[in-house]
């Protein structure tokens, strides 16, 4: 009974131990977010770049784009914004570098770098491969795709999913809208035409009625 108790405590102290690693590693690598992108759609992507050297500091960051038509980069005081296009005038890909006087992200230290892109391809995902480059001239290429048994490698690339683009939905309230309308233009019509008889008949018999007040 007494050395249940110990094992148990080392067993659980363990499990949290390897969780709270596991978070920590998790936590290191370059991500990205992007909120409601949709395939086809336009959207703002935020990535999360943390310096993970104790000793030297995150100088470049390089994100490769899916050939989009459209890349703005948000500023940001102390770096450099450059989008790289191709002949066709697509952004492949931008680069954030710190300029004189800024010693970049520092060992602890994380930051943001913010890009508005568009339009997204058409499949289930995008990646964005990067590559990040310390201050000690060190690189690190975050470009590892998942597994085939789901495991994450050790640099996975920052990767969003993308949902089903609406443009179908909307095709289908249109067209519902437009059988609606001429349904409810030809019932107007046939309402006014009725409206005419009607309003001729009347008229036929107000002036029979005058005629043979006259005769009388």
């Amino acid at each position: 009974m007494h050395t249940c108790i110990p094992r148990a405590l080392v067993t659980a102290a363990a499990a949290a131990s390897l969780t709270l690693l596991g978070s920590g590693i998790a936590a290191a690598h370059v991500t990205v977010d992007a909120p409601g992108a949709t395939q086809g759609g336009y959207t703002v992507a935020t990535f999360k770049v943390p310096t993970e050297s104790d000793s030297a500091s995150t100088t470049k960051l390089t994100v490769t784009l899916p050939n989009v038509k459209s890349a703005r980069t948000e500023p940001l005081a102390g770096w450099a914004a450059e989008v790289a296009r191709n002949e066709k005038g697509e952004a492949t890909s931008v680069t954030w570098t710190t300029e004189p006087g800024n010693p970049g992200v520092g060992p602890g230290q994380f930051q943001r770098f913010v890009i508005s892109l568009g339009a997204l391809p058409e499949r289930d995902s995008v990646t964005f491969a990067a590559t990040q480059t310390y201050s000690d001239g060190k690189v690190v290429a975050w470009d590892q795709p998942e597994t085939a048994d789901g495991a994450e490698p050790e640099h996975p690339a920052p990767t969003v999913a993308l949902a089903a683009s609406k443009t179908g939905d909307h095709h289908r309230i249109d067209t519902t809208t437009t059988a609606d309308d001429n349904e409810v233009d030809t019932t107007a019509r046939w309402l006014g035409g009725l409206g005419l008889a009607l309003g001729a008949l009347g008229a036929a018999l107000g002036l029979g009625a005058v005629i043979r007040g006259r005769r009388s």
